[in-house]
């Protein structure tokens, strides 16, 4: 194909790539951001000021609203873009041939038509059929589930016709996603992108819903209600206003202030702001968050499905075990050294394997043969016989240009079949690999046979073998793994492994994890189960073994029927529904598939079981942070709302303007914002059970602890209030009185929500930047106000005696005295506000 002929193709039917979906553009966010109704508020309020003549606050209320949208939009433009630089880092590169040379392109580039070049270790780019096929195998693992390469032929005349399904031996079709183990070949372009094997199987997880954000919904749902009333206020306040005292546009922002204390606008920010900043704090730890419900739902997690190679392994195999068919055997321990008469054994084990080794077990092999003084033996491979289905065995057949020699390796039962064993020696063997099994070592047989000429027998029954011995590999568990598990038990999270491994070999492993003990179940044993029966079963069953893919998906149905919150690991094609259909689906980073990743919540960048337990602590100590800034918000809105409506009561003049409550909110929202999200985890944040998923956010108890703050501050307040004006102090020094008064108390609720526990010294000392920062910028806007007359008149305060500013950091540190002496009288209304206890039985 031409350069050329390719570019229109390209144009003509797309790239080759799966579709984006969801990806919302510059524009669709901001006009996402200019509904927000407290902007609207704030337009209002700067249209009112204009109208009034007064453009110093209108441009300040302008200037909130703008620097809102700024910050909003960029932050959510950055969070589009996360998994755009992930897809472009995973994209797989393809050999093509353009105007007669071989060019390597972007797999996205790839058009039909292409003859697209297949050599060892390459990810196929798209679906295609063979022309030339040089003994090619290739790993369909991830459309199939099937660990064991299949062997590839060329097409014939009537390939073209055939059925193309993934999986089987000597088809003369390729697929997009698959891993060319051996050979090498060229292929002609049938499919790209969604119309390829793997991009249909992308589609068609559409059919499958994700859970709804309940938390946004939620949020969203108290807002309109808090919105709703409160503009009803504003307008009754906006119409008495104008009726009692005249003057429509004073009464228009007396009913905009009105409904800016009123309107808790923070909720949903803080939601945004808080899930946004756990999306990225989860990314430092390995951890990249497509959905911010997966952060919601990893607080509530009971059951974490995982598999082993990768996560719970280093997917690093290396020779563990050694055994002679003399009984003897040894334990192959790093770099030791191993005694001579197992060099053959070894040498033969690697002379059965890819000259140029992709599979781990075979890299594994070469890798100990480099440890053994070399023998000679090798030269070139004058023929092989591939792996088949009806018998898991390989054969190389070397000529070093004197002799043959045959050797062999596969699974044990295969290889004692060739060897034709005595029944003493094949259960010798067979005891042996039951042992190595018990470890959780894999296990390879080795033979060896003397081909009397060039006359390749039709199949490797043809031969006289003779066993070397066994080899055990094992791909070590990751170190970080046993402390992960035991956390999660102690969260009340339990592990289940899912694997495709032997029973025996799985069981090992999780004994060595740490998971706990319980039963085994096959997928043999599955699959002759109903519904009801593996309901009955999963109760007790810590491991799978020998799962298919598409039987993970009615494992994870099955625990979500049995009301547990499932987290699931994966990295194949066929995993993508499982993923889908889990609440927390979490897809391999590195070895995972596009269409994995697309059907995920999260993504392992290190496919590291590790980095899952801590993305469920942050998860916790993100949501706990969350109910902290809430609470807060629902406390600080209650005296504001009060001061606002006040002298309406009592015929006073209006206390505070728009531009004072959006000078508080200037306050309030980079408090919420930064310091309660970044409040370190709770002690035990890991040793409590998982929370209840139905729980509410807004819980009467939190609510209730809540407004009691709010109500007692604003109490306090009211009092001097009333009191300094029935006592005639000017209007101006009592506005700037009343308002670093509720600065005070603001700086006081803050304190008092930060910590879940009852001792004020925890408060204080807990170690929290952000609020040092808050702090010391709501020190240096006091200081402004205080000392430059331009902010004064700009805010209508009079000039404040030092003595009424020390009485007004009195009220603050007596609201926070008093609200601290509640917490052990009400531990435990202010524990259900903060720590909601779990409602439905859980795994311990």
């Amino acid at each position: 194909m031409s350069t050329e002929a390719a570019a229109a193709r390209l144009r003509e039917e797309g790239p080759n790539e799966l579709p984006r979906a969801g990806q919302r553009s510059l524009l669709r966010i901001l006009v996402e951001v200019l509904r927000e109704p407290m902007l609207a508020l704030l337009l209002l309020g700067g249209i009112a000021y204009l109208l009034l003549g007064d453009r110093a606050e209108a441009l300040i209320l302008l200037a909130f609203a703008t620097f809102s949208v700024v910050v909003t939009v960029v932050q959510e433009t950055r969070t589009e873009h996360v998994l755009e630089a992930l897809r472009d880092l995973s994209a797989p590169r393809a050999l093509v041939l353009r105007d007669g040379v071989r060019v390597r392109i972007p797999g996205r580039e790839v058009v039909c038509g292409d003859l697209i070049v297949l050599e060892q270790g390459d990810r196929i780019a798209a679906d295609a059929i063979l022309l030339e096929a040089a003994d090619l195998q290739t790993d369909e693992s991830l459309l199939t589930g099937e660990s064991l390469p299949v062997g590839k032929t060329a097409s014939g005349p009537d390939s073209t016709d055939a059925a193309r399904r993934p999986g089987g031996e000597g088809q003369p079709f390729v697929y997009s996603g698959s891993l060319v183990t051996r050979g090498s070949g060229v292929g002609r372009v049938l499919a790209t992108g969604p119309r390829s094997e793997i991009g249909r199987i992308g589609q068609s997880l559409a059919t499958l819903d994700t859970d709804a954000p309940r938390l946004r919904r939620e949020t969203a749902r108290l807002v309109a209600w808090c919105g709703i009333g409160g503009g009803v206020i504003a307008a009754l306040v906006v119409l008495l206003y104008g009726l009692l005292r005249g003057g429509w546009i004073e009464a228009a922002l007396a009913g905009i202030a009105i409904g800016m204390s009123m309107l808790p606008e923070e909720f949903p920010v803080v939601l945004t702001v808080f899930l946004a900043m756990g999306a990225w704090r989860v990314g430092k730890v390995g951890v990249l968050t497509r959905r911010a419900a997966a952060i919601e739902a990893l607080g509530s997690a009971t059951v974490l499905c995982t598999d082993k190679t990768g996560t719970l392994t280093e997917n690093r195999m290396s020779v563990a075990r050694l055994w002679l068919p003399s009984g003897d055997t040894i334990r192959v321990r790093g770099d030791d050294a191993v005694p001579p008469d197992y060099h053959a054994l070894i040498e033969t084990a690697a002379l059965a394997s890819a000259v140029e080794p992709s599979d781990p077990m075979e890299v594994a092999l070469h890798a100990a043969r480099a440890q053994v003084p070399a023998s000679g033996r090798g030269g070139t491979v004058a023929h092989a016989y591939a792996l088949r289905p009806e018998l898991l065995a390989m054969s190389n057949i070397w000529d070093d240009g004197e002799q043959l020699a045959l050797c062999a390796k596969g699974a044990p039962e295969a290889i004692a079949t060739l060897c034709r064993l005595a029944p003493a020696d094949a259960a010798s063997m067979a005891a042996a690999v039951e042992a190595m099994a018990a470890e959780g070592i894999r296990v390879l047989a080795v033979a060896n046979a003397t081909p009397s000429d060039r006359n390749w027998a039709a199949t490797q029954h043809d031969y006289a073998y003779a066993l070397a011995g066994l080899v055990g590999l094992a791909d070590p568990l990751r170190t970080s793994v046993p402390a992960a598990v035991a956390e999660c038990r102690a969260a009340g999270i339990r592990v289940v492994m899912i694997t495709g491994d032997y029973a025996a070999t799985a069981r090992a492993i999780a004994n060595q994890a740490g998971i706990a003990a319980g039963d085994v179940l096959t997928g043999a044993d599955l699959a002759s189960l109903d519904d009801a029966a593996l309901a009955a079963r999963l109760r007790s069953v810590t491991v799978f073994a020998r799962i298919m893919p598409e039987q993970k998906l009615r494992i994870v149905q099955a625990f979500k029927a049995d009301g547990e919150i499932v987290a699931m690991t994966g990295d194949g094609v066929n995993d993508a529904p499982s993923l889908k259909a889990a609440h927390i689906g979490i897809a391999m980073g590195k070895r995972g598939t596009d269409v994995a990743r697309e059907a995920s919540a999260i993504v392992l960048l290190d496919d590291d079981f590790g980095s899952i337990v801590r993305s469920v602590r942050l998860g916790r100590q993100i949501y706990d942070n969350i109910r902290k800034a809430m609470a807060f918000i629902f406390a600080v809105h209650v005296p504001i709302a009060g001061l606002a409506l006040l002298p309406l009561f009592f015929g006073l003049p209006i206390l505070f303007g728009p531009i004072h409550i959006a000078l508080l909110e200037m306050v309030i929202d980079p408090v919420c914002a930064l310091v309660f999200e970044a409040e370190p985890a709770e002690g035990d944040v890991m040793r409590r059970p998982p929370r209840a998923p139905d729980e509410p956010l807004f819980s009467l108890p939190m609510i209730a602890w809540s407004v009691f703050q709010g109500c007692l501050a604003f109490a306090m307040l009211a009092t001097v209030f009333l009191v300094e004006t029935w006592s005639g102090m000017p209007e101006a020094e009592l506005r700037a009185l009343i308002f670093f008064a509720l600065i005070a108390e603001i700086v006081a609720l803050v304190l008092v929500n930060r910590a879940f526990s009852a001792a004020l010294g925890t408060a204080l000392v807990r170690h929290n930047m952000a609020l040092r920062y808050i702090a010391a910028a709501i020190l240096g806007v006091t200081g402004v106000i205080l000392f430059a007359p331009w902010a004064q008149a700009l805010l209508k305060f009079g000039s404040i005696a030092w003595s009424d500013m020390a009485f007004a950091v009195a009220l603050g540190i007596a609201l926070l005295l008093a609200l601290e002496s509640c917490k052990p009288r009400l531990r435990g209304i202010a524990r259900a506000a903060s720590r909601p206890a779990r409602t439905r039985g859980g795994a311990t």
